[in-house]
């Protein structure tokens, strides 16, 4: 093998391998907890987070109408509520805002953004 070809290789390699690593770093940016839905006060899963293992007919004052990115890392099983309907209004009244099913994660919607009150937890969207 010449010079050029184990220098080519080599560069080929380094540059498969740092974008294999960029890659690896975005997966899975929502950091919620297992069991739980999370709604931050900016898109991209940045600012402030709230999570819920429940519903929570009236949400604190930080994330009520401030939320920019949600996850639903919910548990599933049979007869187990692992969708996530957010409502405009306290005690999930008004319009839905946004419904997540079980392991989505949302980093921006315009629709829903800044909306949210309250939400539940249901058997679907």
């Amino acid at each position: 093998m010449t010079m050029q070809r184990i220098i080519t290789s080599a560069a080929a390699a380094l540059l498969a391998m740092t974008g294999a690593l960029t890659v690896s770093t975005t997966a899975g940016a929502a950091d919620c907890p297992s069991g739980h839905f999370c709604a931050w006060t900016e898109a991209d899963y940045d600012g402030q987070r709230a999570n819920w293992s429940g519903d929570d007919g009236w949400w604190e004052s930080y994330i009520a109408d401030e939320d920019s990115s949600w996850a639903n890392h919910g548990i599933s099983g049979p007869g187990v509520k692992d969708h996530v309907q957010v409502y405009s209004r306290a005690h999930q009244g008004g319009h839905m805002t946004i419904c997540l099913a079980p392991g989505q994660e949302v980093g921006y919607d315009g629709a829903a953004n800044d909306n949210g009150d309250s939400h539940t937890w249901t058997m679907g969207c």
